[in-house]
Order: structure tokens, then C-alpha cells, then sequence
């Protein structure tokens, strides 16, 4: 059955799948005059405006900037610390450059699928505004028998990807890091990821949007601070770094780079791994940010968009670069460990940092870990309970009331409890199966329904 996973997880992220994102972004954003990237200084101001007067009118649960928080919760998982790491060592150096393309191309993906879920989204049986692209295509797509279709699929595999890659892939990482560093029994740590989870939850997406507003920020100041201190301890190294980087990313032959030439890869193999770990990073264009946007209060929704759209630019332009040029500036990428096996991933993120920030560094990357993966959890969770929300008929939910969230809520957080000391191979499949399944009808989605997406956005303009 892993194998089977493993096979199918391989041709699912297959060059198609790529040339699938990067297509759809680069249509999109010539579609829409190039606005997504004429207006990020715009899309920035509104997102600092929301930090010091966020708006408390318009239909909605939670503030804008909360929203966009909750959103960067789910996208900021350990991939901006091992991910970024892993593509450099698969993809070269300039898997990192592939990334950052992918980010900018892709905005316009995250832009257009945000636009439509705040113009399709709804109240629940409870008087809640929920949306997301299961809304998207069941009222947006004909003919509606396609429209639901799409939507049912899509809302299975934000379900099976909540509790994969959001929730059990995480808690994995969270006690696997307290483990490796403080000693801590998993099923210890991964009885305290229960409580904290449930505490959260509990409180339903007002107490998850004030958790991630603080924790967000709070967590990439550190973590950027660090990074930059790296950096700036190893600058001497960063003009040969940015050399290499630049080198594998556009060369058409495989040439070599990091210690020795250890690392060998050209113009193809950094496109792949760094378009494909960009996807992966910043999910636009995966659908699952909107869920999130959709919950803001706001009477603005391209506005609110916009706010959203800036998430791929702090997530891999931002915190994923920080990553990738402390590991350039290092001089450590085709380093091997003591059973001469390359390093990649968290090991070589924590000798990058112990090297230059002694066993502080190793603190700092434990500390990173733990945070962003409890932020990918809490988040995750609320985009599980709107696709079941959409998936289970709306009289059911209303007879049952607040219970049948409070179960699915419980039952998720027992899942992060066998996540913290199982063996996560074939959910680690799974789970990338499971995005590349849902990002499918959510692309589709986009392309369909990109006309009336663009005259809103054209419209905003004038």
C-alpha cells in the first residue's frame, strides 16, 4: 500500500501537475492586466492598516487580519524550515529562485480563488458566514450537476488533507523535534499537543483567529531574526552562494554547487523542486486559503482578497528566502552526516543554525518547528470542519447542533495525539496526494469562473 501511495504521490506532482499551476498563474495574471503584482504595495499598506484599525463591520467572524493570519497558520508549517532545505538539496540552489517564481506567479491563483469565494460565500445553519471553493463551484460552475461534483471531491480531500499533512504530519513534527532536542516521550508531547489543540478549537474560529494573530507574527519575527543573524554571520559566503543559485536555476545543463560539487542539478530539475515546494508552501491556488478569507468581516471582499493574496508573498518570498539564503550563505548544502548520507530536511537546517549560533541555533530551529506545525494544526482544523460542514446535508447539522462540531473538534484533536508517535510515512503520501487531488477542481474551478473573478477585480480598479 506505500508503495502504491508513494507511485501514485509521484505521478500526481508530476511535471503536468506543475506546468497545471504555473499555467493557470501566468494566464491569470495576464488576465488581470498584472494587477496582482501592481498592486502588492497596496495589497501590503491594507494588511499593516488592518494591524492598527482593523474593520469590526461587515458580514463575518472574524477581522481581516486574523483571517489572513489564520490562513499563513496553515501555510507556515515545517516546509519553511526543512521544506525549503530538502529542495535545495534535491533541486540545487536555485530550486530557491523556482520557488520565489512560483510565489509571484501564483498570487494571481490566490487573488481570483478569493475573489470568488467571498462573492460565493454564505450563512450556515447556525447564522455563521462559511465559504471556500466547495461554495465556489456548486453555486458558480454549470451545469450545476458538474458544479457539485467538483465540490464533493474537492471537499473529501480538504477533509483527508486536514487530517493528514494539517494534523497528523505536524504533531509527528512537533514531538519528533521535542524528542531529538529536550528528551521529551512523544506520547508526552503529544498528550500536551491534545490539550492545547482542544483548547483552541473549543473556542471555535474567533479564538483560532486570535491565537494565530498573535502566534503568527510573534513566531516569523523570531524566526526571521534568527535566519538574518545566520546570514549575516556568514556573509562573506553569500555572493558564491547567490552565484550558485543563480547558475542551476537558468542553466540547461546539470552543473555542480554546494561542498565539492555534492549538490548537481540544472535548469529542469530546480524548476521541479522548487515550483513544486513553492506549491506546497504557499497553497495558493490549492483552494484552501479562501476557506479562511471567507470567514473575514468586511463589507470590501476584493479588498479582503487582496489582504489574502499578500500570504504567498510573507510565506515563500519572504520566510521561505530568509530559509534558503541562510542555507546558501552557510556553505553547508551537500554536507554529510556521520552515516555519510547528504543532509537535508531538519538535520541540515540544525547544523546550518548550531554552526553559526551555537546550540542556541538548535534551540531556535526546535522552537520554529513546534510553533509553525501547531499553527498549520489549529488552522487546518477549520478548513476540515468547513469542508464537512458543505459535505454533510445542512438539516443533519441543525438537528445536531453545536455537538456534531464539538465531535468532529475532539476527534481531531485525537488524531494529533496518534500523529505525535506513529509511523507517518504513508500519511505523509497520502496527504500530498490528497492537496494535488483537491487543487485540481479548485484550478478548474479558477479557469471557469476566471471572467466574472476579473471584471470584479478590473472594476475595483476604476
Amino acid at each position: 500500500m506505500s508503495e502504491f501511495l508513494e507511485k501514485l504521490n509521484t505521478w500526481l506532482w508530476g511535471p503536468w501537475m506543475l506546468v497545471f499551476f504555473m499555467g493557470t498563474g501566468i494566464f491569470l495574471t495576464v488576465r488581470l492586466k498584472f494587477l496582482p503584482w501592481k498592486n502588492l504595495g497596496f495589497a501590503l499598506r491594507r494588511v499593516f492598516l488592518n494591524i492598527v484599525a482593523p474593520e469590526h463591520t461587515g458580514e463575518g467572524e472574524i477581522s481581516p487580519f486574523q483571517s489572513l493570519m489564520t490562513a499563513m497558520a496553515a501555510m507556515m508549517g515545517t516546509g519553511n524550515i526543512a521544506g525549503v532545505t530538502a529542495a535545495m538539496v534535491l533541486g540545487g540552489p536555485g530550486a530557491l529562485i523556482w520557488m520565489v517564481i512560483s510565489a509571484l506567479v501564483c498570487m494571481s491563483c490566490s487573488l481570483t480563488e478569493t475573489v470568488l469565494s467571498m462573492k460565493y460565500r454564505q450563512k450556515n445553519t447556525a447564522g455563521q458566514i462559511c465559504g471556500g471553493p466547495m461554495y465556489v463551484m456548486d453555486k458558480g460552475i454549470r451545469p450545476r450537476g458538474l458544479g457539485r461534483v467538483l465540490a464533493v471531491i474537492f471537499s473529501l480531500c480538504v477533509l483527508g488533507a486536514s487530517f493528514g499533512m494539517g494534523n497528523m504530519a505536524q504533531a509527528n513534527s512537533i514531538a519528533q523535534a521535542l524528542l531529538d532536542t529536550f528528551h521529551i516521550p512523544s506520547l508526552l508531547s503529544g498528550s500536551i499537543v491534545f490539550f492545547l489543540c482542544l483548547l483552541v478549537l473549543m473556542g471555535g474560529i474567533a479564538c483560532i483567529g486570535k491565537v494565530c494573530s498573535v502566534l503568527v507574527p510573534v513566531m516569523s519575527i523570531i524566526y526571521l531574526g534568527a535566519t538574518l543573524g545566520v546570514i549575516f554571520i556568514n556573509i562573506e559566503n553569500l555572493p558564491h552562494g547567490l552565484y550558485e543559485m543563480a547558475v542551476m536555476a537558468f542553466s540547461p545543463k546539470a552543473v555542480g554547487g554546494g561542498l565539492g560539487g555534492t549538490i548537481v542539478a540544472g535548469m529542469a530539475r530546480s524548476m521541479r523542486w522548487g515550483i513544486a515546494r513553492g506549491v506546497f508552501s504557499h497553497e495558493a491556488g490549492l483552494g484552501s486559503a479562501p476557506i479562511a478569507a471567507a470567514a473575514a468581516r468586511t463589507f470590501d471582499p476584493v479588498g479582503q482578497s487582496y489582504i489574502a493574496m499578500t500570504g504567498p508573498f510573507f510565506d515563500t518570498v519572504l520566510m521561505c528566502s530568509a530559509t534558503g539564503l541562510a542555507v546558501a550563505s552557510s556553505g553547508l548544502l551537500g554536507a554529510r552526516g556521520s552515516d555519510g548520507q547528504i543532509l537535508t530536511g531538519v538535520a541540515l537546517t540544525n547544523r546550518i543554525f548550531e554552526s553559526a549560533l551555537g546550540p542556541a541555533g538548535r534551540m531556535i530551529i526546535t522552537f520554529g518547528i513546534v510553533m509553525f506545525a501547531f499553527a498549520t494544526l489549529i488552522g487546518w482544523e477549520y478548513y476540515g470542519e468547513k469542508a464537512l460542514e458543505y459535505l454533510v446535508p445542512a438539516q443533519w447539522t441543525k438537528k445536531a447542533s453545536g455537538r456534531f462540531v464539538a465531535v468532529y473538534r475532539l476527534i481531531y484533536c485525537g488524531c494529533a495525539l496518534l500523529g505525535a508517535w506513529a509511523s507517518l510515512e504513508a500519511v505523509w503520501n497520502f496527504s500530498d496526494i490528497m492537496n494535488g487531488a483537491m487543487a485540481v477542481p479548485n484550478l478548474i474551478c479558477i479557469l471557469l469562473l476566471s471572467k466574472e473573478a476579473a471584471k470584479m477585480i478590473l472594476e475595483y480598479e476604476t
